[in-house]
């Protein structure tokens, strides 16, 4: 794995973090490192775990140490851990379709993983909260066909004072009182063809780029970009440690 992915200073940083876990047994920073660039080799390559090359150790061992972690929601705390460092003065939402491989069908149901159809055929869709600087900070899993906009309380839930920046999907009267009450200032274009049009800071919409600059580097990670987990939580995980790759690049 090219050093350029992942660098010895956000090792450590990672290192740190899962140090301080009480719920996980971390051994020495060198096989910690081992391991997350085994499962940074999955990510980045979108291969099976079976395919994880013998220089990472055995692939069974590493999946099962990452699904483990999982369960646990050590790769979502991760990235909460990371984000405290988030610049709120404006935060993007927005969401973006992830086609679902044929080996993403078969465990439980299929809405409740996260899968579904849409016009893009089997698939997920991500719904994503960035900060100013287009960084990862929450993160929710639908079936495909789901719209954004039902996410959009969840995804804002802590946010505070701060410019909400979203696209014309995220038009509704009830987010805009919600953000009121959060002293949030909506910077969301009208619908075309809606008859009560609002007002909106053209200059600061123009910053909604850097969520979309974040969509396109998540998908430089192949596992992500083409969802191959059968589990939502696998795929919220691995989105979630892309997520903290971004953050520490």
């Amino acid at each position: 794995m090219k050093e350029k992915y992942i660098n010895e200073v956000a090792i450590n940083k990672i290192f740190l973090f899962l140090c301080k876990q009480d719920n996980i047994y971390v051994r020495s920073k060198r096989k910690t490192k081992k391991f997350i660039m085994a499962v940074l080799w999955v990510a980045k390559s979108g291969a099976p775990w079976r395919m994880l090359p013998c220089e990472y150790g055995k692939w069974n061992s590493v999946f099962k140490r990452f699904n483990d972690w999982a369960k646990k929601q050590i790769w979502e705390h991760m990235l909460d851990h990371f984000a405290q460092d988030a610049d709120l003065e404006y935060v993007m939402i927005d969401a973006t379709i992830t086609r679902a491989h044929v080996s993403a069908v078969g465990y439980g149901d299929q809405d409740a993983q996260g899968l579904g159809r849409s016009v893009g055929g089997f698939s997920s869709k991500i719904h994503a909260l960035v900060d100013a600087l287009g960084n990862l900070l929450k993160v929710i899993v639908t079936p495909g066909q789901k719209h954004e906009i039902k996410q959009a309380p969840t995804l804002l839930k802590n946010i505070e004072n701060a410019y909400v920046l979203g696209d014309k999907a995220y038009v509704c009267e009830a987010l805009f009182d919600d953000l009121a009450s959060k002293n949030c200032i909506p910077v969301i274009p009208p619908k075309s063809n809606s008859k009560d049009s609002h007002e909106y800071d053209t200059h600061i919409y123009k910053e909604r780029h850097a969520i979309e600059c974040f969509f396109g580097k998540m998908k430089n990670y192949r596992h992500v970009a083409f969802r191959f987990d059968k589990s939502i939580r696998s795929f919220v995980s691995f989105i979630s440690f892309v997520g903290v790759c971004i953050w520490l690049r």
